[in-house]
């Protein structure tokens, strides 16, 4: 029996890729605290983000974090999709709008006639900021044009002047206001919750591993609080091996400064709003044709286990 109950504790973790925004997540590793709720995480990195929901789908990781944009694409190819979410994380959009000059006040149609880089590494930092242009009553082509590409590729066209205004998350804004070449102009946090970072997994492995997986929550909770409780210095230094290439400056500031937006959220719980959110996002955006239900894709039982 021992020998069973050690294996249900054990899971396989896939991140779904290295970025800052997801600082809670390196802070329950680096702090044990999934290990203190007696869980034996073997922490492993997705190839791409593309390859995360696959990854569980064949069954070679047990649980990812990632966007619940995923589950709800995999979701509208196959309504019978076995991919649940649980637990929000980063609650808010970690993208930022940096432009050249100062702006102050800033509003959507502020946007109008401008070169503007969009951030097309993945869907969601596009059909978040769309939908957010659609309320505002501008026409997101219009502003976007073909130039939704990945972040270093319109940096780069920011940097030589070809953009005006680019959409980026830390540390790339960070680093354009410090070298002087750019402005915060707007914080996509200001949106509000709108469940941008989970967990996800398979359900027969949220139902066959329950035990683990309100662990894995239980973990998650003190580590959002820790987040909460300590200074910035303090969760830089411990989150620092995982994002080596950030002076510890940077890292205290960036940290700083998306705590203080509201980015992470300071408990697990995933209630409907945020999910209906991002779900119409990807709806006015065209991602997904269908309308996934809340209870389909998010297990609220796990996200409120702490």
């Amino acid at each position: 029996m021992r020998g069973t109950g050690s294996q249900q504790r054990r899971l396989t973790l896939c991140e779904n890729m290295r970025a800052v925004p997801y600082v809670p997540f390196y802070l329950a590793l680096a702090g044990d605290f999934w290990r203190s709720e007696g869980l034996d995480i073997t922490h492993v990195v997705s190839p791409s983000t593309a390859q995360t929901a696959t990854k569980l789908l064949d069954g070679s990781v047990d649980v990812s974090w990632g966007g619940p944009m995923r589950v709800m694409l995999h979701h509208d190819a196959d309504p019978d999709c076995p991919l649940v979410c649980f637990a929000q994380v980063v609650s808010r959009d970690p993208f930022l709008l940096v432009g050249r000059g100062r702006k102050p006040g800033f509003r959507w149609r502020d946007l109008a006639g401008l070169r503007v880089g969009p951030a097309g590494d993945v869907p969601t930092p596009w059909m978040t900021f769309q939908d957010d242009l659609q309320r505002a009553g501008l026409d997101p082509a219009a502003i976007a044009g073909n130039r939704i590409r990945p972040m270093a590729r319109n940096l780069q066209a920011f940097l030589r002047g070809a953009l005006d205004v680019v959409q980026v998350f830390e540390p790339h804004a960070d680093r354009l206001v410090r070298e002087g070449r750019g402005h915060v102009w707007h914080r996509f946090t200001e949106r509000g919750d709108i469940a941008y970072t989970t967990f996800y997994a398979m359900r027969r492995v949220t139902r066959a591993r329950r035990d683990a997986c309100h662990r894995l929550v239980h973990g998650m909770a003190r580590a959002q609080a820790a987040l909460f409780a300590a200074t910035p210095g303090a969760v830089a230094d411990a989150v620092a091996p995982f994002l080596p290439e950030l002076s510890r400056e940077a890292l205290v500031r960036i940290i700083g400064a998306y705590r203080a937006a509201g980015l992470w959220a300071r408990q697990p719980d995933l209630p409907p709003a945020p999910y209906l959110r991002l779900k119409a996002a990807l709806i006015s955006g065209g991602l997904i044709r269908t309308d996934p239900a809340y209870e389909n894709v998010v297990d609220p039982e796990l996200s409120r286990a702490a």
